[in-house]
């Protein structure tokens, strides 16, 4: 008896589309073997279903019905369909799944059907054709038996099949394949670099070893006897080495030299005793541990996975060792796996032997004597889709001996300043005077805008006759699918008139999906009349009328093929409904039928229906027309020029692919206006170029057809008509065909219908070619390039999962070929032909393109008129208002050094735009901060740049102008600060002197000879920041200047979650190790586009933006207003000068200290003792380091030093100075500048604060002092602070100067070093604010908690110490378990404390007066503002402010309707009784007025 499949098994959680294909199905029996260890589930289906289905059914009653049970379940089907079913259509759409069926059954007769030909004879007649062989005829009866099975057995269908033997034809590849191994042999010889006279004879022993590796891997066999000479070599001193043997085979690292064959890493997956493996060496890492051992730690892979080795080594047995374990060694160990017990990953330990092999890897060469272009080639820029890095194509193109490489990502070209590097002197892979070149260019996506409303247009009446009209189809190509019904509207004069609707039947079984869609089965057709009976009437329906159809060219197309097929005129002028909706309903933001009838007022009873559908169309056109007459449109020609495409339209086009190339200079920057306009004017989910925009720019750019996403293959698949065809093929320079696999899952995808088969795959390339010829346009084969090898697909794989699509795991071979791999893939069209579009034409079209640069190679600094005089007259100006009418030497010397270099390289403009800025900033009332080494120079601080004074320390006198820089008592503060100096009163007139000078050469800034680029930063106030920024458009106009733009990549921890993710999901088991292998291909890939925090790029006058780079807006955003550049702004600040003007919260803090006191903070002395104290000691504040939680410096919340790593510092370095600050700001900012270098020097007693390496001038000064040549000092310290070391001939150098060798470990150390003047322009502002600490400490304090305080909690902070001193404890208790959020508390909570322990007290907050978000003093307390309430933001704080303003809030109520806020932080308020005695609600009693 049947029982419904879920009635069998009720509780089975299924999902769709399986879900629904199991409602229809029946369960017939139910049966298991005696050992309960099988089962058999037999259904029933009136729908045929795909195995795929079958499988997963399966898996799931396995794991859902009988978990924990070992038990196979096995799903026997048979199909009841309907009588439109033969064979030979059966097969067609049943082949995919019995694929698949048979690869899990048996590989062989799974690749004896793939290559099978099948043809019908008959209704029920099967013609088999096999390949002619042992294993074919074998096998064949297998096969035979199968089928039966399907169509007999498991579908009812009769079938005789008739069995044939064919001789294979030898392919292209195998009869050249000796030809190929001789050319990759001598392509081997020609590149090996050998050392020595000759090469040395293999041994027997060489010979034995790995003779399968040999055989199959020709280059590296050499690199392996190469490797082995060298050994010869050393191994000639001596047989033993720091004390442990080496084996007499050279080739032997460690231990003993052992046979056997390795086995894949892959298959090491538990403990499994001792095994060898061969492997590359991915890092190297040396432990030391107790009893003078090394523990070596280094991670291997085979590509197949990864294992990390350990070994335990005798100290003095390390250096040799690692001599050859290197990262990137090959090498073949034998040893013992095992679980580790510290991270309990599978390892391999106890090596009882290593030797080094050769690179095992098999590599492709290109031993074409011809070479191919690849002209199609996506890199990591290519928004999270290719996963090759620019330079790694082009280094491959040009060892393969191509002449050029095409870079085109999808609309973008941001991959460009890369690929150009590839030319560079230093680290390119490419000589600059080669003739290779880069085809820059784009794939772009493109919209149709120039096809008009109406197709074929002839002038017609919109009075005239119109067939409005809807077909409903077996699929969406016209080639291969049916018409099922047709239903039509004819209107005449705006007034239907006559209706005409039948079913079709299509002779084949109509398809799932469409019986879904549409709620037509094969039962409502089985009895309609076909096409060829149909089509004549309906065109009879249609006579002299214009068509109208909604969504017209699939309508269309449907009609003229099948006009075609009966001999009819295929001739029509129709409009399409969308068009004119998008014409005449803008706003709307889909166009598809239901939207635009809800729109417009009509009713849509049945969708996907035709005759519901016809005649729901014919009333829209109605509206339509009616609404034509109201613009004044009355025929359908000045519908199509009328209705042009507007921008907001272009948004909603589809887009195709089209690959577009710079063929020139002016291509160049024509491309560049093409990506700029696709991302400023036409953005939408991607950067859009109309056709218009291309043609409007079309010189210099050479237009491609592109992928399948291209228009061209799109209209090839739904099978336009010819014109239309034509009309696309003229558009473009040339056609594109791609290799078979690109385009294979168009086989098995629901959503294509005209693909079903290889075959047809070959039938649209063929066309192509053939339209190619018949255009005299030239079809090139490209690889549509993605990753580099085809291992490499894994990295996209992981991307492309890990962005949700789902078929990740379905990758196409979208990987680099040889010439000779596609001469293979493409022999199907004859040698000939074959060599035409892979090898001529691909030549041609690199032939056609110049070579240039993508990025221009010249400088264009804007211009301003007198720049240079006004920048020498305003230092010098400066300059006597300080130092008097006859300025010191030293003083005229080096603002006219600095003056010569600054003018002469072209750099004034940058110090008169700096000037400009800082001057603007300080009428405003706020203070500039400079960053970088700008104060280096005199002339920035004379024209008002930068506040730190360069000069050596010095006494001025205000008043007389006496100075005073050569008395022994100032030479004894040389290299210190001015402020350092004791006071000392003019000797001239007994007025107090200023002490001035940090001892800064200006050489930092722009080296010896004056022309290193200068680089000007500035920090304004984060509230003034967007006021710079724009008064950048005052000093060069507007549309002059744009913010630097940077490229935000895919980063190596959101990589790791990347793959860990994947091969969770998927039930893989990975080490980590080969996780961390994987991580490295996925890094790197673009991810968004941003912005510079405060760079902005100046264009100078009269040129184009594209003239250097396209401009978009920051990560797409379409409601943006900024706009920035499209290279990451390190490509082009070379070119066009780049301000930093960043914002920062020190000036903010000085702005609002000032407002608070009415103290100038430029008037804060930088020699105060009690302010100097605060780094020693707590005393200046007048409390106790008990007081502030043990707390030992009353530096807490002072710039620069607040942190408990600077006090730490502070502590070890004890500063008695001011230049003792700033050098440890030095060490602060610095990259391994402090812990592990100068704190360890010091530490030991080998330096003292003054002595160590703190700032990057230290390193030119002192070297200059032991006597090194000032341009090679300063060489030392540019590669230095850079963190790039030193080289051998530097040491030496240092050496014979009798540089100690800390000094030199030290800069060897360094990662990063931060200028002196920068850091001498941080403390000042530091100290400024640490100054208002001292002497008017509620200023600072409100100032702090306003601008400097993220965490601030008016709950926990503010109600007293006792509650604070509670809260901060129990966050203390968590230790490193703390979070970002919670840390900012403790650091805000150890203020406050501060701030309670001096004797000031917080107000309770004011509704009516308390700020938004500024702390105010009242009455000698702080009173917090409204948004340090949690919960409350800053906007619904000014919200309270603005209505407060309006009135006393009368109820609790009033007050949430007037401010907004949410019922949350009202109840909190209630209970921090910030309302008083406000009540509930607006209601009162009548008793409340009862006197």
């Amino acid at each position: 008896m049947e029982k419904d499949f879920f009635d069998v098994f009720p509780n089975l959680k299924i999902k769709d589309p399986l879900q629904e294909l199991l409602d229809m199905v029946s369960v017939t029996k139910v049966s298991c073997n005696p050992d309960k260890t099988r089962l058999w589930v037999y259904i029933s289906s009136e729908r045929w279903i795909h195995k795929k289905y079958i499988m997963e059914l399966q898996q799931q009653i396995e794991r859902q019905c009988f978990p924990g049970i070992s038990i196979q379940v096995t799903v026997i089907e048979k199909f009841h369909l309907s009588r439109q079913y033969t064979p030979d259509n059966f097969l067609e759409v049943y082949r995919s799944s019995m694929e698949m069926e048979l690869r899990n059954y048996n590989m062989l007769e799974y690749n004896l059907f793939k290559r099978a030909k099948i043809t019908f004879s008959g209704t029920e007649e099967m013609d088999l054709i096999l390949p002619d062989s042992v294993i074919a005829r074998e096998k064949s009866e297998i096969l035979v038996e199968y089928l039966h099975k399907v169509f007999c057995e498991r579908c009812g269908m009769n079938l005789m099949i008739e069995l044939q033997f064919e001789e294979a034809p030898e392919s292209r590849y195998r009869k050249n394949a000796a030809l190929q191994i001789q050319q990759e042999v001598e392509n081997v010889l020609k590149n090996a670099k050998l050392e020595g006279e000759e090469e040395p004879k293999e041994t027997e022993e060489e010979e034995k070893k790995d003779k399968k590796d040999k055989k199959d891997h020709k280059k590296s066999g050499d690199k392996g006897r190469h490797d082995k000479k060298s050994f010869d070599k050393k191994g000639q001193n001596s047989q033993f080495r720091t004390g442990f043997r080496r084996d007499s085979n050279p080739d032997v690292i460690y231990g003993r030299d052992f046979e056997g064959e390795t086995i894949p890493l892959e298959s090491i997956t538990g403990e499994m005793g001792e095994v060898i493996i061969r492997g590359q060496v991915m890092d190297v890492e040396a432990r030391e541990i107790r009893n003078e051992k090394t523990i070596l730690i280094f991670p291997v892979t085979d590509f197949t996975d990864s294992i990390v080795i350990k070994m335990f080594l005798r100290n003095e047995q390390v250096p040799e060792v690692i001599e050859s374990v290197k990262k990137g060694a090959f090498l073949k160990l034998k040893g013992v796996t095992t679980i580790d017990r510290f991270d309990r990953e599978l390892t391999i330990g106890s090596i009882s032997g290593i030797k080094k092999i050769a690179d095992f890897r098999s590599s492709r060469i290109d031993t074409s004597p011809q070479k191919r272009v690849e002209l199609h080639c996506h890199t990591k820029m290519s928004d999270m889709d290719g996963v090759t890095d620019a330079k790694a194509l082009v280094k491959r193109a040009y060892e393969w001996g191509h002449k050029a490489i095409a870079i085109t990502d999808h609309g973008v070209v941001q991959a460009f300043p890369e690929a150009n590097h590839c030319f560079d002197a230093w680290g390119g892979c490419v000589p600059k005077e080669s003739d290779f070149k880069v085809l820059y260019g784009m794939e772009a996506y493109l919209v149709d805008d120039l096809k008009g409303i109406v197709t074929n247009s002839k002038g017609q009446s919109m009075d005239g006759n119109f067939v409005v009209f809807d077909i409903e189809t077996t699929g969406f190509s016209p080639l291969t699918c049916k018409i099922i019904e047709i239903g039509a509207v004819r209107v005449e004069k705006g007034v239907i008139t006559d209706r005409f609707s039948t079913f079709v039947n299509p002779k084949v079984p109509i398809p799932y999906r469409i019986e879904q869609l549409t709620s037509i089965n094969d039962a409502m057709v089985m009895d309609a009349p076909d096409i060829e009976h149909i089509l004549p009437k309906f065109l009879d329906f249609c006579k002299d009328a214009v068509m109208v159809a909604h969504n017209a060219d699939f309508d269309m197309g449907f009609i003229m093929e099948n006009c075609r097929r009966q001999g009819f005129s295929d001739e029509f002028t129709y409009i399409d409904t969308v068009g004119m909706a998008r014409f005449l309903l803008p706003a709307l933001n889909r166009f598809k039928l239901d939207t635009v009838a809800k729109a417009v007022g009509v009713s849509l009873a049945h969708h996907h229906r035709a005759v519901d559908d016809a005649s729901c169309t014919a009333d829209i056109f109605v509206k339509f027309v009616e609404m034509l007459r109201e613009r004044d449109i009355f025929d359908v020609d000045a519908l199509n020029s009328q209705g042009n495409v507007s921008v907001d339209t272009i948004k909603k086009l589809p887009t195709y692919h089209a690959v577009i190339f710079a063929r020139n200079e002016i291509g160049r920057i024509n491309l560049y206006k093409l990506v700029s306009q696709s991302h400023l004017k036409y953005y939408r989910r991607r950067p859009r170029v109309p056709k218009s925009l291309f043609l409007e720019h079309r010189d210099g750019l050479l237009i491609g057809s592109a992928c399948e996403a291209g228009e061209l293959y799109q209209a090839l698949l739904r099978n336009a008509p010819d014109q239309e065809i034509a009309r696309l093929v003229d558009f473009y320079d040339y056609l594109e065909i791609q290799p078979l696999g690109n385009n294979a899952f168009m086989i098995a995808s629901d959503k294509n219908d005209t693909v079903n088969s290889n075959e047809d795959l070959i039938e649209l390339n063929k066309k192509i070619v053939k339209l190619g010829e018949q255009f005299k346009k030239p079809v090139v084969a490209t690889c549509d390039v993605h990753f580099m090898d085809p291992q490499d697909e894994i990295y996209r794989r992981i991307i492309m999962a890990g962005n949700g699509f789902s078929d990740a795991d379905n990758q196409a071979p979208l990987y680099f070929r040889t010439t000779e791999e596609m001469l293979e893939e493409f022999a199907y069209l004859g040698s000939e032909k074959a060599e035409e579009v892979v090898i001529t034409n691909t030549n041609k079209i690199a032939d056609m393109i110049e070579k240039i640069s993508p990025i221009h190679p010249d400088k264009f600094p804007p211009v301003i008129e007198n720049s240079d005089r006004d920048l020498r007259d305003i230092c010098f100006k400066k300059a006597h208002e300080i130092y008097g009418e006859n300025l010191p030497g030293i003083v005229e010397e080096r603002l006219e050094k600095e003056l010569n270099s600054i003018i002469s390289n072209g750099y004034a403009v940058m110090y008169i735009i700096a000037q400009k800025l800082v001057w603007k900033s300080n009428d405003d009332g706020y203070l500039v901060g400079s960053r970088g080494s700008v104060g280096s120079s005199l002339a920035a601080t004379m024209s008002g740049i930068t506040e730190v004074n360069p000069l050596p320390p010095h006494y001025i006198c205000p008043k007389c102008k006496y100075s005073d820089f050569d008395s022994p008592e100032v030479k004894k503060f040389g290299g210190m600060a001015g402020c350092d100096m004791p006071d000392r009163n003019c000797p001239h007139c007994g007025t107090k002197m200023d002490k001035e000078g940090f001892d800064i050469p200006f050489e930092t800034f722009l080296g010896f000879k004056g022309d290193k680029e200068p680089d000007i930063d500035l920090n304004f106030s984060g509230e003034y920041q967007a006021n710079a920024h724009k008064y950048t458009e005052v000093i060069f106009g507007k549309g002059q200047t744009f913010k630097a733009g940077t490229i935000g990549t895919l980063a190596e921890k959101t990589a790791f979650g990347y793959v860990k993710n994947y091969f969770e999901e998927h039930g893989e088991n990975k080490r980590y190790c080969e996780i961390n292998r994987i991580v490295q291909g996925c890094t790197g890939i673009r991810r968004t586009t941003g912005q510079h925090p405060g760079g902005i790029i100046v264009l100078p006058k009269g040129e184009e933006i594209e003239k250097f780079t396209p401009v978009q807006h920051p990560a797409n955003d379409e409601n943006s207003d900024i706009i920035t550049t499209h290279f990451d702004y390190h490509s082009i600040d070379g070119n066009l000068l780049k301000l930093d003007i960043l914002g920062h919260d020190d000036p903010t803090m000085i702005r609002m200290l000032e407002d608070l006191t009415g103290k100038d903070a430029k008037e804060v002395p930088l020699d105060s003792k009690e302010v100097m104290s605060l780094f020693g000691s707590t005393k200046a504040l007048g409390i106790s380091p008990d007081d502030i939680g043990g707390c030992k410096l009353g530096c807490l919340g002072v710039p620069e030093f607040g942190t408990d790593f600077a006090m730490q510092m502070l502590i070890d370095t004890q500063p008695k100075y001011f230049s003792d600050l700033v050098r440890i700001a030095g060490l602060a900012h610095g990259t391994d500048v402090w812990l592990g270098n100068a704190q360890t020097l010091i530490q030991e007693g080998k330096a003292t604060i003054s002595t160590a390496i703190c700032t990057r001038d230290d390193i030119m000064i002192y070297l200059i002092s032991m006597g090194v040549e000032s341009s090679l000092a300063f060489t030392i310290m540019e590669s230095v602070r850079k963190g790039k070391g030193l080289r051998e001939e530097w040491e030496a150098t240092m050496r014979e100067h009798k540089v100690p060798e800390w000094y030199i470990w030290s800069c060897k150390k360094i990662k990063y070093m931060f200028p002196k003047a920068h850091a001498a322009a941080y403390v000042m502002m530091a100290w400024r604010i640490a100054w208002f600490k001292v002497f008017i400490p509620l200023a600072y304090y409100a100032a702090f908690f306003s601008i400097r305080a993220t965490a601030f909690s008016y709950e926990t902070m503010c109600m007293g110490r006792d509650r604070l001193d509670f809260y901060l404890e129990e966050l203390r208790k968590k230790g490193d378990e703390v979070s970002k959020k919670e840390q900012d508390s403790i650091r805000d909570m150890r203020i406050v404390q501060e701030m309670y322990a001096r004797g000031f007290e917080f107000l309770p907050i004011d509704i009516y007066k308390s700020h938004a978000n500024r702390f105010q003093i009242i009455d000698g307390k702080l009173l917090p503002p409204l948004n340090s309430i949690d919960g409350m933001g800053d906007k619904a704080a000014e919200a309270v402010v603005e209505a407060a303003k309006k009135g006393k809030f009368l109820s609790k109520d009033d007050f949430r309707d007037r401010t907004k806020v949410s019922k949350t932080v009202i109840d909190l308020m209630d209970d921090l009784g910030l309302f008083g005695d406000i009540p509930q609600s607006n209601q009162f009693s009548l008793f409340d007025v009862v006197v």
